[in-house]
């Protein structure tokens, strides 16, 4: 057989269904993850925000060590851990932990940029017409802090996405890991990795535009 006949001859049908569960546990583990970071993250923005002692001396060099070690460094330290304490948590879960908690560490900050973007004297006013202090935070700092923040939240739930290919090395079977596996049998690196980059690009892409078109929608 000639050797440009053999291209797509190992590669089948089965293959590309395989790709494609593997890119919903991505963007199961992905939409999981950053939904929860994403809640945890601004409560802890507000908390750095309001610059409580709880918050400068323990929460914030917290945050700090979680954005500053490698991811995979987390996700393995972790996943051995758990057991030590009585935690028998699968790769699944505990990509889940570390990416939710990772998420949360970039998020804090975001948030805590939204709530200081909202002016003081907007606040006053806000308060002056009666309003409560939570009334106050849900009303106005939340709502104007969000639209001045959003791009920036996209890029770190895009950023998550991507990097939840590290979990990968916990043994989770996600679009990265099972396009090492297709690899090793098909031998075909290109047309694997082509294809696995075509489902990221679907996965991230309509994210990108949604965020675009709502940013116009807030501008206009």
């Amino acid at each position: 057989m000639e050797p440009t006949a053999s291209f797509f001859f190992d590669f089948r049908i089965n293959d590309l269904w395989f790709l494609a569960e593997a890119a919903w546990r991505t963007l199961l583990i992905s939409t999981l993850s950053i939904t929860i970071g994403t809640a945890l993250g601004v409560v802890f923005g507000w908390m750095l925000f309001e610059g409580r002692w709880t918050a400068v001396l323990i929460l914030g060099p917290l945050l700090d060590v979680f954005r500053s070690v490698p991811l995979i460094i987390q996700l393995v330290l972790f996943y051995n851990f758990a057991p030590i304490i009585g935690l028998i948590l699968d790769p699944f879960l505990s990509g889940v932990v570390i990416l939710s908690i990772y998420c949360a560490a970039l998020v804090a900050n975001v948030a805590r940029g939204g709530m200081e973007a909202v002016s003081p004297s907007m606040r006053r006013a806000a308060r002056s017409l009666g309003m409560s202090y939570w009334q106050d935070l849900r009303y106005v700092v939340l709502p104007i802090g969000t639209r001045a923040v959003f791009p920036s939240w996209v890029g770190v739930a895009l950023g998550v996405m991507k990097d939840s290919a590290l979990v990968s090395v916990l043994g989770y079977v996600e679009l990265l890991k099972a396009s090492q596996i297709l690899i090793t049998r098909t031998q075909e690196p290109l047309l694997i990795l082509t294809i696995a980059g075509a489902f990221y690009f679907a996965l991230s892409y309509p994210i990108s535009r949604y965020a675009a078109s709502l940013e116009k929608r807030w501008a206009s």
